[in-house]
Order: C-alpha cells, then sequence, then structure tokens
C-alpha cells in the first residue's frame, strides 16, 4: 500500500472527487474509512468505539467495498441519502399525480440517489383524457420531462443522474416505448428495461397473438392485438442496434420474492441488480474477492475462506446500521426502508480473483468455484441476519410462516430456517450484485462486480468536479499486479468480456443467481459483428435459466465510458 492506501492514479482521483470529505481533514483514505466506521457505529446501542474498530478493520485494505453513497456521506454534515438508488411510488395517471411523482425524484436525486419508475400506470398516446376530454400523449412523451429533470439536477455537481424507466409488455404503447432511444441523445438519462411476462414469452414460442391492453380492467379500456413474435422481433432488434431496453422477467422476480406475501414488484433500481416495490431502497456493499486471495498467480493460490466469511457478519452489520444512520429524502422511502431493513452485500473482483487463482473465467471450474464461494457468502449472511433479529428484533412486517415459505427460504439448510423461525430475520433481503463502478477503481481498479475484465488497459471516461468528462488511463487490478511481480505481460488466465462466449456470461450469471436473493447487474457482451439471431438467443436462454433479467451489449465504439487500449 502507498502512503496514502492508494495505489493508482484513477484511485486518488476518484478518492479526491467522490469520496474524500474536508479537504485536509482526510489527509489518506484511512481517515475516510474511519468517518465511515463512526458514523456506522452510532446506531448501535452500546460498545460504539468497539463496533467502529470492528468496523475499520472490515474497509482496511479494500476487503469490504460499502456503497458509493456511503463512502460519500457517512458521517458528513451534508442532508444526503446513503442509499444508491430508489423504486419510486406509482405514477398516478393524472397531470398532478405524474408531476406529484417527478417532483419526488428530483428531491430523490438531488440528495444523491438514482430512481426508478414503472411507466406503465400512464394512459397510451392518443387514449381519451376522461375529465380534460383531450387526448393522452402517452408515458414516452412524460419520460422526456424527467430526462430534462435529470440533466438539470446533474448539472449541479458532478455524480452521474442515474434513471430505471420500464414499461410492461402489454402496455398499448409498448412499441414507442422500444423505439425511444433510436435517435442519438434521446432519454440519455435513462437505462429502459421492458417487464417482460412468462405469458408473453409462451405467445411468441408458439406464434400467438398479443394483446397490448390499458387499463388492465376494464370498463373503459383500449385493446390492441399483434404478433407476438414480431413485437419481441422488435423489441431485440432495437436492443440489437442501441443495447436498450433490456428485459426484466418480472414474473420470475415476483416468484422468487422473499416478500412476495406483502408487495409485489414492478420495477428495478437503475443498474438491476435490486427489484424494488414502491418506495423501496438500495443499501449496497460489495466484498473484494481479488483482496482475499492469497499467493496469486502461484500453484499454492487460494481463497482465504475463513477470512472472507468472517468479513460477511461486519458488513451484513454495517449495512442493517445504514439504515438507521441515513436520510431518507421522503418519509414513505423511510417507512418501506425500516418495515423490511432490505440490504445487499454482493462480491467484486470476480474476474481479477480467478485470473489470481490461475481460472479461465469462462471454464466450468470459475463456475463451480464463484458459486460455491457465492452460497457460502448466502448462508453466513442469513445466519448473521437471524441471529441480528434475536439482538435487535426482525424486520417489522416478517410474518413468519409466510416468510419461511419463499422459495429462496425454503433452499437455505435446516439450520439457517430454524433460527429464522425461532427469532426472525433482521432483513428481508440480503444479498444483490451490484456493477461496483467507482468503488472498484477506488480500490486500484479490480474487476468490476462479477463482470469479466474489459481489458488489461483502457482509457476510462469520469466526470470532473464541474460535470465536464475526463479521460484517464487505467490498468486492470490483477494485469497490474503480475507485471509488478513478473515486470511485464499478462497473467495465464487473463482473459476478457469480448473474448468470452455468451454462454459464459449467461453461465456465471446463473451460477451466482441461484445464491443471491434479489438480483445481478450483469451485461452479456458479444462482439460487434455478431448476428442477430445470436444476440436474440441470449435473452431465450436468459429466460429458460431462470434469471431475472437480462442485458446484451454488442462491442460498438461508440458506446460506453471504456475504450480498450492496444
Amino acid at each position: 500500500m502507498s502512503a496514502a492506501g492508494l495505489e493508482t492514479d484513477i484511485a486518488r482521483l476518484i478518492w479526491a472527487q467522490r469520496y474524500r470529505h474536508g479537504g485536509s481533514a482526510e489527509p489518506d483514505v484511512g481517515a475516510t474509512w474511519r468517518r465511515v466506521a463512526t458514523a456506522l457505529a452510532q446506531a448501535e446501542p452500546r460498545e460504539r468505539g468497539e463496533w467502529a474498530t470492528r468496523f475499520l478493520a472490515a474497509l482496511r485494505d479494500f476487503r469490504f467495498l460499502p456503497g458509493g453513497r456511503i463512502l460519500a456521506g457517512a458521517g458528513t454534515p451534508r442532508r444526503v441519502t446513503l442509499l444508491n438508488c430508489f423504486v419510486m411510488g406509482g405514477i398516478e395517471d393524472s397531470i398532478p399525480g405524474i408531476f406529484r411523482a417527478l417532483q419526488e425524484g428530483a428531491v430523490t436525486m438531488q440528495e444523491g440517489g438514482g430512481v426508478g419508475y414503472d411507466f406503465s400506470t400512464l394512459r397510451p398516446r392518443g387514449m381519451a383524457a376522461s375529465i380534460a376530454g383531450n387526448v393522452a400523449s402517452g408515458p414516452v412523451s412524460f419520460m422526456a420531462v424527467w430526462d430534462a429533470m435529470c440533466a438539470t439536477i446533474q448539472s449541479t455537481g458532478a455524480r452521474r443522474g442515474a434513471m430505471m424507466a420500464v414499461l410492461r409488455c402489454d402496455h398499448p404503447d409498448l412499441e414507442a416505448f422500444i423505439a425511444a432511444k433510436q435517435q442519438p441523445g434521446v432519454l440519455s438519462h435513462f437505462n429502459l428495461s421492458v417487464l417482460v411476462t412468462d405469458d408473453f414469452i409462451r405467445a411468441v414460442d408458439a406464434a400467438a397473438p398479443w394483446t397490448l391492453r390499458f387499463p388492465a380492467a376494464p370498463p373503459h379500456r383500449l385493446e390492441r392485438v399483434v404478433d407476438a413474435a414480431s413485437l419481441w422481433e422488435r423489441m431485440l432488434r432495437a436492443s440489437f442496434a442501441t443495447g436498450e431496453p433490456g428485459a426484466l422477467f418480472i414474473d420470475q422476480i415476483n416468484r422468487m420474492n422473499n416478500l412476495a406475501y406483502c408487495e409485489e414488484i414492478s420495477a428495478v433500481n437503475p443498474c438491476g441488480e435490486v427489484p424494488l416495490p414502491h418506495y423501496g431502497g438500495c443499501d449496497l456493499g460489495s466484498l473484494n474477492l481479488a483482496a482475499f486471495i492469497r499467493d496469486p498467480f502461484t500453484p499454492q493460490a487460494r481463497l482465504d475462506r475463513a477470512a472472507l466469511l468472517a468479513a460477511v457478519p461486519t458488513a451484513i452489520r454495517m449495512l442493517d446500521n445504514v439504515l438507521d444512520v441515513t436520510h431518507a429524502p421522503l418519509p414513505a422511502q423511510a417507512a418501506e426502508l425500516r418495515a423490511k431493513r432490505r440490504v445487499g452485500l454482493g462480491v467484486t473482483g470476480l474476474a481479477n480473483a480467478l485470473i489470481m487463482l490461475g481460472l479461465d473465467y469462462g471454464a466450468e471450474a470459475a463456475r463451480a468455484w464463484a458459486g460455491e464461494v457465492m452460497r457460502e457468502i448466502c448462508h453466513a449472511a442469513y445466519r448473521v441476519s437471524a441471529a441480528l433479529a434475536a439482538e435487535k428484533g426482525a424486520f417489522p412486517a416478517f410474518a413468519r410462516d409466510a416468510y419461511l415459505a419463499a422459495p429462496f427460504i425454503r433452499a437455505l439448510p435446516a439450520e439457517i430456517r430454524d433460527a429464522i423461525a425461532a427469532h426472525g430475520i433482521r432483513n428481508s433481503h440480503l444479498l444483490a450484485i451490484a456493477p461496483t463502478g467507482t468503488i472498484s477503481l477506488l480500490a486500484g481498479n479490480v474487476s468490476s462486480g462479477i463482470e469479466p475484465v474489459f481489458a488489461a488497459e483502457a482509457e476510462r471516461t469520469i466526470l470532473g468536479p464541474l460535470g465536464a468528462p475526463q479521460r484517464v488511463l487505467v490498468t486492470d487490478h490483477a494485469v497490474r499486479l503480475w507485471r509488478a511481480a513478473r515486470g511485464g505481460g499478462l497473467p495465464p488466465a487473463f482473459t476478457t468480456a469480448a473474448a468470452l462466449p455468451a454462454a459464459a456470461h449467461l453461465g456465471m450469471q446463473a451460477a451466482l443467481q441461484a445464491h443471491v436473493d434479489q438480483s445481478i447487474a450483469k451485461t452479456i457482451n458479444l462482439p460487434a459483428d455478431a448476428g442477430f439471431a445470436d444476440f436474440a438467443g441470449v435473452y431465450r436462454q436468459a429466460h429458460a435459466l431462470g434469471l431475472k433479467g437480462c442485458t446484451v451489449f454488442r462491442d460498438l465504439p461508440e458506446r460506453g465510458v471504456l475504450s480498450a487500449r492496444g
């Protein structure tokens, strides 16, 4: 470690611009960690100094990486939320309701949170407005208002605005939604996804007619029948060209929801790793797997499982404490957060860990290793949350029999289910794998989330203090370690996202999804010359594997914030 605790130029830049607070009051990243550890320990009823020491130990050496909002805001006097993102309330189909929802989103984004919305509640373009007597302009037109709001909020600071818009696959304006981002610069602050149901996939398979309707129930309803397969192809053609919209398999999301007994989910956060009910939020943190590899690049290379699993209870406790110390932009958000106490512990640096162990990301051995590690993290997280319930109380919306009947909970070991039956559980959900953009850069440019390495070296665009883009050269963490030890070249197990077949991406996501109670932010990368049939097949395979969503990008040079070097 360098004297400042940061080994790369990009890490120092990210820390100075995003996470350092108070200038000279935080002379190094260790001071930032102490601020965060002390702030989160304030939620403890006793022994706060001891807990602050434990939290600080988890943060050192970038073993546990709290979400960016936690690092930036915890322990500061700023009125900001410590949660990265929210799904907002339902949008009432009226002008007052629409602009009330817009205001709530603006307040949330001003305080640092990204937002996700389901626009399916808005009547389609051309449908009569019952009170005013005119016709509706449709959900896509109102999305443009949100886009302008996001641009305005973003202009006040360096944080990139993040929004997700979703629309049901049976909404009459689905074609307009699918085509919304075909022109460059349109709705540029939104990610778009279609809520795809099992019935729609069955209609596609059968080449059957598909009814688009609004609202869901009569008497005043607009209906239009289309060909399901043609609509599906139209959606995929748009995604083939622009990378959007993605697909959210909404029935699988609700089927696997631990709280299906008391909520229905219709939207996700902007990156897709946390499906949420109205006013739910993302309380995120990641265990850096690369930091737990011992003797890398040698025959003795191994994961320090004991150290990794010992970090899980501390990480869960820290995330649980975030819910008690954070400011929520809206009262409805505060109520939702504390009623269910969702947290999202994930992993990052997976691809780097595999390279350091000599495992090929695309091999079955790598998937088996990753799945087993995630299974152990999952079980450790549920054990500690049950123990926290015995100590501090279960989440208020806990209903024992209904919770234990959830499919994910039924799959847990009997001893964990017995502990939940006896004590309840502190957090309704415990696991989510986020894309970990800037926090992975802070940790030395470890590979993001469960993504493969993008490139050994790349130019990355980041936003400067006034929002202006900066291009910075970055070297992959595992490559940098290898070159420091060997003088040059690439590790034998090194591979990149573009070099892997789609099946390797999907297989890794499926291997981990089995042990993640929420979802996984994962991009399936295909080469620029990939054919449409191969592209379309990825979505069908993702649905068949039981994944909760799918986003596929072809490697086109005009996209994204990264460009490979060499």
